[in-house]
């Protein structure tokens, strides 16, 4: 008898904790007073039932694959320098492969050296003699090179995570597809263009020295020299020339804020890690009077003159930004760049006025199928019909509080995922009746046969739920965003029904059984 007390203290307690959680989606509860005090997650609602946006994008894999080998060659001039070997700057060819000039030919043996040392992921492509010495064409091996690839895309999932999170969409489905693709679900949105421009923009953020004794017009630029486009103060483009090479990059920032200036204007305030410090320290102490370009996406966004050596680690991005604009630069900024650019390969929105009609044909079928169960139940069991019924009930409920306690997503599949759910969970009470209704027949006692009918029930029940959950893991580890969220409901409407069916309504049974001496059920 104290073990029956503390089966139905455990499912009394389970009830009500189901309610506090599953309450506070319904509108009505919500909206009331008595919603303050409860929980406030809640079921939200799938890319397919609440509208919003499925971006496809594309992933410029090779010219993230440019800028290894670019960041290699610039590490491997410092490197040379230090082992007494001569390089001139390595760069990138037409190809996209890294040349290597040795103006000495006879340390070659000691650049290959160094380089089977140091940079094991290069390997050599082809080398040729000239008259400025011997060039080694370098390029990244093939396990290298699958690596940087599968790094990347990784990079670049997590970074838009970073900035669509910041961007305070709820349950973004972000993940990667085949052919250097990455699918973006945000469902909800209501600013689409404002996603894409947060989602796709790369943020690569440089800062190079103005080359002021050249005019941006001139047809011709000296070699080591580009022209970047600029935004001047009135909004139009101009151009200027730079170093090519950056002097350092944006990946030290640590925070990146809107902030305005004495004129009201918006800027980005930025802020370095110790190291990225103390290297722009260094740079603008070497450049004093000298005006260094700020480059984000290759457009020049200011160029001031440094007038001193800047320490503290922190610098700032000014245009001609509005509010909004310097608020999402500092989202992508502080989320990191973009490791390789992206384009938008397909935009599809959905509208809201869809996912209204999939959710209120959902409900429908939910509603019938839960009628159906309601009906027939009784019909056939009698009062143990009647248990079936509520433990459905509770099962729903223990559904619904399970979702909005792990905040997890509703989607179309996943309403299906409800209504196979109500199945099931009746199924398993249909095992366990047959099997006490067969007990029964053998000559056992009703108390004896409801113990045999949950004993002997409970092991197939188990078993054949087992199976299932283990096919919804691989559903959810495999499938997108709307499958997943089948898997979701599939594997918790599982997980609640077995606990209805043989905790639950055992210790009804049970109850039921002492309270007439064990001389009678229906079933």
């Amino acid at each position: 008898m104290k073990a029956l007390r503390w089966r139905l203290v455990l499912s009394l307690a389970a009830l009500v904790a189901a309610l506090v959680y599953a309450l506070p989606n319904m509108p009505a509860v919500a909206d009331s007073p008595l919603g303050g005090l409860l929980p406030q997650s809640r079921i939200n609602l799938g890319l397919d039932l609440k509208g919003g946006m499925n971006l496809t994008l594309g992933v410029d894999v090779e010219k993230a694959l440019q800028n290894t080998l670019t960041v290699s060659g610039q590490d491997m001039r410092d490197r040379a320098s230090r082992d007494g070997v001569n390089l001139l700057r390595p760069r990138l060819n037409a190809e996209g492969l890294l040349d290597v000039v040795l103006p000495k030919t006879d340390q070659a043996a000691a650049f290959l050296k160094m380089l089977s040392e140091w940079y094991p992921d290069l390997s050599v492509a082809g080398e040729s003699d000239s008259a400025a010495g011997r060039t080694f064409t370098l390029t990244l091996s093939d396990a290298a090179r699958r690596q940087a690839e599968e790094m990347t895309l990784e990079q670049v999932v997590r970074t838009i995570r970073n900035r669509i999170d910041q961007f305070g969409v709820a349950e973004p489905d972000i993940r990667k597809q085949a052919d250097n693709q990455v699918q973006v679900q945000l469902p909800g949105l209501t600013d689409p263009e404002r996603a894409i421009q947060i989602v796709g923009q790369t943020a690569h953020l440089e800062f190079h020295l103005v080359r002021d004794d050249i005019d941006p017009r001139s047809l011709m630029l000296p070699p080591g020299t580009s022209r970047f486009p600029s935004v001047e103060k009135n909004g139009h483009e101009g151009s200027l020339v730079l170093d090519t090479e950056a002097l350092m990059s944006g990946e030290g920032i640590t925070n990146a804020r809107p902030a305005f200036d004495q004129f009201g204007k918006a800027y980005v305030a930025l802020k370095f890690d110790p190291r990225a410090a103390t290297q722009f320290e260094r740079i603008t102490g070497d450049n004093v009077k000298r005006r260094m370009a700020i480059v984000l996406d290759g457009k020049v966004y200011s160029a001031p003159t440094i007038q001193d050596r800047i320490a503290g680690g922190e610098a700032s991005i000014t245009g001609q930004f509005t509010t909004a604009e310097a608020q999402d630069l500092a989202i992508v900024l502080r989320a990191g760049s973009l490791p390789a650019p992206v384009t938008v390969l397909e935009e599809r929105t959905v509208g809201p006025s869809l996912g209204q009609e999939s959710i209120n044909s959902g409900i429908l079928a939910a509603l019938v199928g839960a009628l159906a169960v309601i009906v027939i139940m009784p019909a056939y069991y009698g009062l143990s019909g009647i248990i079936a019924d509520l433990m459905l009930c509770f099962t729903l409920t223990l559904l619904m509080a399970g979702m909005s306690g792990f905040g997890a997503t509703l989607t179309l599949p996943g309403i299906a995922g409800i209504v196979l759910t109500i199945g099931m969970a009746v199924d398993a009470n249909v095992l366990i009746y047959e099997r006490i209704r067969e007990e029964l027949k053998l000559g056992l006692s009703p108390g004896e046969a409801v113990a045999a009918g949950f004993s002997r029930a409970s092991m197939s029940i188990t078993d054949s739920n087992l199976t299932t959950i283990i096919a919804a893991a691989i559903l959810y580890q495999f499938g997108t965003g709307p499958i997943r969220g089948f898997a979701v409901t599939l594997s918790l409407g599982i997980i609640a029904s077995m606990f209805t069916a043989i905790f639950v309504s055992h210790a009804i049974f049970d109850l039921w059984m002492s309270r007439n001496g064990g001389k009678h059920i229906s079933v």
